[in-house]
């Protein structure tokens, strides 16, 4: 088993909680990882990715090589275009619809959305609206972690409790509210890939 995953956004969309989830699940599960980061000028609105590396077997690298990425998640969709040719020809990305204008130039978001559905492979999925209904605008990016569960390869009670561990420190309300998005994330992503 080895999944090279792509995970993007800017700054505060929770692109680390994201990757940290799926560090402590995959731990879990006895596969081996390896991580890189580029924080950008996160504080700011800047872009913020990952690079996860998860395998049963040894990882030389940390970094994934062009065209070779199974999965990319996106918190926001231009920055999901960005990572495409990482993409590998089977790869799937999944990205939130909701963007964020940190530049005076930003792409026509229809432009971008036309882009995304042109490929084979891809989940669209209205994060942030969902994370608001189910009472916490905060936890878009476990909805992105949940969508994107089908795709890892790691148990989803494995996830969960991930979920648990990572906001344990926050309180049962915080840990819920997430655990909610997580389940309402990969119930989207399931009605989309039975499609």
């Amino acid at each position: 088993m080895q999944k090279d995953v792509i995970i993007a956004g800017v700054g505060g969309q929770g692109i680390l909680s994201i990757a940290a989830s799926i560090g402590l699940a995959a731990v879990a599960e006895n596969l081996r990882l390896k991580q890189s980061e580029v924080h950008g000028m996160s504080q700011r609105g800047g872009a913020v990715q990952s690079n996860l590396r998860i395998s049963d077997r040894e990882i030389s690298s940390d970094l994934i090589p062009l065209g070779s990425a199974d999965l990319i998640i996106s918190v926001e969709p231009m920055e999901s275009l960005r990572y495409l040719p990482w993409l590998s020809e089977n790869g799937w990305l999944i990205t939130n619809t909701t963007p964020v204008k940190n530049i005076t130039n930003y792409p026509d978001l229809e432009e971008i959305m036309a882009e995304i559905r042109s490929l084979n492979n891809h989940i669209i999925i209205e994060a942030d609206r969902i994370a608001r209904e189910i009472g916490s605008p905060r936890s878009s990016n476990m909805v992105m972690l949940g969508a994107a569960a089908p795709f890892l390869d790691i148990g989803f009670e494995n996830l969960e409790e991930a979920v648990r561990e990572l906001f344990r420190k926050k309180g049962n309300d915080i840990i819920e509210f997430n655990l909610k998005a997580l389940k309402a994330g990969k119930d989207i992503a399931s009605e989309e890939i039975s499609k």
